[in-house]
């Protein structure tokens, strides 16, 4: 079985690979290299493979050079689609700062309205108080000629009785021995001119109550015009710093509270105002003034709260974020790992600026980091900057929100110069652009 196979293989070959020799001839001698067609078929086996392999391979050559080449014009488009985005978050973020400061300037205003208003509503409600307190004086002075009148007539009719009860001249001889007829004719005389004296002093009181009454109608009107334009400031300049707080999640009872500890103070901006009752019932136009002043103080403590906390950004020139906050790719190990912070990107030596009010609890070189800045604000936040060029802070230093702490730079590990700007509450880092937008809704 196996000879017949061999046989009909071997004729299968012979007939395609027919058996070869080849010929090498030298001056004294001639020889020959026998290609049997097994080796034939082994060599076209294998130059075949090679060809194929070849063929192969210049193909997948050819499909990466030309794959490689639409990538890298994809990877140059989207790199300037990414710049062109950078420069309109760039303009969008300078916008912003543009109307952050026109939104300071109108606060600013606004603030010196209420303090004017303010000025003008204590004025007039004292005028208010003098003018009551006038207007009692006038009415006991009132009240004390009537009774001197009403005695005056009085005695007139006690005296014309005794007169008329005595009769004629025997009436007057009594009156003339009692008394001189001249004493009380002047008497009399005296006791008209007080009379009408009292009557025109009277419909003075009157007109003057008149008058009064105007003016403190007047007053109330313009009490009440003040009193809508400060609850109106108040409900503006109010309502979007408590959004700002609770957007940064910061729960504002609890922070109001203990700005409130820290600043209380007699004599300082937080001290409560009211108006004294005189331990009456307080009237409509007290409790609304208490209100307001309430009001204002809690303004006050929004304002020195903001203050505190990183409602900021820590670049002011012009730049473009980098890096967001969250997991991002190591270029050097492959893998995935958290971005505590946000990057701006700008010019070597740009200043950096704090972000609130609070001290320097690290100024130096920190593995990674580099030169390093960490500040310590109240509400258990701290702030950091990295990668710095120059340190322009000490550690124990206070600092103030918009005070130069350094500038920016590439130490530590970097790939370019930047500013690596973390915020953590607690110890845990969270995303800083939560600060950043919720002060650019406001300011």
């Amino acid at each position: 079985m196996r000879t017949r196979l061999g046989i009909k293989w071997h004729g299968l070959l012979e007939k395609y690979f027919p058996e070869r020799r080849v010929f090498l001839k030298s001056d004294n001698d001639t020889r020959f290299i026998r290609l049997k067609p097994g080796t034939q078929l082994v060599a076209f086996a294998g130059s075949s493979f090679v060809i194929a392999w070849a063929i192969v391979a210049t193909a997948i050559l050819l499909m990466d050079s030309i794959g490689s080449g639409n990538f890298r014009e994809q990877a140059k488009r989207d790199q300037a689609t990414y710049k062109e985005r950078l420069n309109e978050l760039s303009a969008q973020r300078d916008n912003r700062a543009t109307e952050a400061l026109a939104a300071q300037e109108r606060f600013n205003a606004a603030l010196a309205q209420i303090s004017v208003m303010q000025s003008e509503l204590l004025a007039s409600e004292t005028r208010r108080r003098e003018l009551e307190t006038g207007i009692e004086v006038i009415q006991r002075t009132l009240r004390g000629t009537m009774k001197e009148r009403e005695v005056a007539k009085a005695q007139l009719a006690s005296l014309k009785d005794e007169m008329e009860s005595n009769g004629g001249v025997t009436g007057v001889a009594t009156a003339a021995a009692n008394a001189p007829i001249g004493f009380v004719a002047e008497a009399l005389a005296r006791t008209a001119a007080e009379r009408d004296q009292v009557i025109e002093d009277a419909q003075d009181a009157l007109i003057a109550a008149d008058q009064m009454a105007t003016e403190i109608a007047l007053m109330q009107e313009q009490n009440d015009q003040i009193f809508r334009q400060l609850e109106e400031a108040m409900s503006v300049s109010v309502a979007p710093l408590d959004k700002m707080f609770r957007a940064a999640g910061m729960p504002t009872d609890r922070i109001i509270e203990q700005v409130r500890r820290g600043y209380n103070g007699q004599g300082g901006p937080l001290t409560p105002l009211s108006f004294s009752t005189r331990g009456e019932e307080p009237s409509p136009d007290t409790l609304r003034a208490n209100r307001l002043l309430n009001q204002m103080d809690q303004l006050n403590l929004y304002r020195i709260a903001a203050q505190k906390a990183p409602f900021a950004t820590p670049v002011k020139s012009a730049f473009r974020f980098t890096s967001p906050f969250g997991p991002r790719r190591d270029p050097k190990t492959g893998g995935r790992r958290m971005h505590n912070g946000v990057d701006f990107a700008a010019k070597s030596g740009t200043p950096l600026y704090a972000t609130a009010d609070g001290v320097v609890t690290h100024s130096g070189w920190q593995s990674g980091y580099g030169r390093l800045v960490k500040i310590q604000h109240e509400f258990g936040i701290e702030t950091r900057y990295a990668h710095l060029s120059r340190l322009n802070v000490k550690v124990g230093q206070r600092v103030s929100r918009g005070d130069r702490i350094g500038d920016m730079g590439a130490s530590g590990r970097v790939t370019g110069v930047h500013l690596h700007y973390e915020v953590r509450v607690g110890g845990k880092a969270v995303n800083p652009m939560i600060y950043i937008k919720a002060a650019n809704d406001v300011f």
